[in-house]
């Protein structure tokens, strides 16, 4: 089983998928027309390709982080690069190896991302250092837990380290992003919604929301971030494959700090925020060779 392109070179056109605005990492690279499915099972039911190769053009406007009021509107073309191994996985927002499989559950260690944001176009971090692009690595568990409404319902639990890519990849701390999802087709349509929590330690929780004294400011008081919930958090993604190698998909997600251990921090500025993105995926080359379940 060989991918058209080179491991290392797969691992990183996957991971460029998965560096999208959004904390921990944004859900676009997961649910990204024919680039992701929102129904596992038909996933694995249908004969796909051992690896796929495309460009997937797609446009968001998100707050920098949950409870920032500042939003952005980012563009980005990238190519991508799907590999359905046995072992060496490269699908579904995620690159990396699958360390274990059972009829119903999944355990894989692999990459995910999101890119920073600049102090400058943010009225409550300015004069403060910038949120660095972060590269996450870590174990995830998902649980087919079964069919529900006529879809698929799906528990995930991944538990990453972030590293700072624009630091020499510092560490900067540990996300665990529990979700459950259910997913469908209809009409031609795959659809799915998921809620899930964001939580993160002290170390990372601080890149966020802490205040060091240096940067504090009478508006701005000193603050020191907590571990803890950084945000709920509601999506729903809509995929429709208009030919073999055409597709478009859409996302809106809505993030809460109702409640969360940093409510209370200076740079939390809204308690709600919404992201939504659209995109557009062409698939120029698959190869003949079907996936191995």
């Amino acid at each position: 089983m060989r991918p058209a392109l080179p491991p290392l070179l797969c691992l990183a056109l996957a991971l460029a998928l998965a560096l999208v605005p959004g904390f921990p990492r944004a859900q676009v690279a997961d649910q990204s027309g024919a680039v992701a499915t929102t129904n596992a099972a038909a996933d694995e039911a249908a004969a796909q390709p051992l690896w796929e190769a495309g460009l997937s053009a797609f446009g968001a406007r998100s707050p920098a982080y949950p409870g920032a009021a500042q939003r952005s509107a980012d563009g980005i073309v990238l190519p991508y690069f799907l590999y359905r191994g046995r072992v060496l996985r490269a699908e579904r927002g995620t690159v990396g190896v699958r360390a274990a499989r059972t009829e119903r559950a999944e355990l894989d260690i692999g990459f995910a991302g999101s890119f920073g944001s600049s102090a400058t176009g943010n009225d409550a971090r300015r004069g403060m250092p910038d949120i660095g692009t972060l590269v996450e690595f870590g174990p995830r568990l998902r649980w087919q837990l079964g069919p529900a409404l006529g879809g698929q319902l799906t528990l995930s639990v991944p538990l990453r380290g972030a590293f700072d890519v624009s630091d020499g990849f510092g560490y900067r701390g540990l996300a665990l992003e529990p979700s459950l999802s259910w997913g469908r087709r209809v009409a031609g349509f795959s659809l799915g919604t998921s809620v899930g929590l964001l939580v993160a330690d002290e170390r990372l929780a601080d890149t966020f929301y802490g205040v060091a004294p240096a940067f504090a400011l009478p508006s701005r008081p000193a603050y020191a971030a907590r571990a803890g919930l950084v945000a709920t958090r509601w999506s729903f993604v809509l995929n429709r494959r208009l030919h073999r190698d055409w597709a478009v998909f859409g996302f809106v997600r809505v993030d809460s700090v109702r409640g969360a251990a940093n409510r209370s921090s200076p740079l939390v500025d809204t308690t709600t925020g919404t992201a939504a993105g659209l995109g557009l995926a062409w698939t120029f080359a698959r190869s003949e060779r079907p996936a191995e379940r």
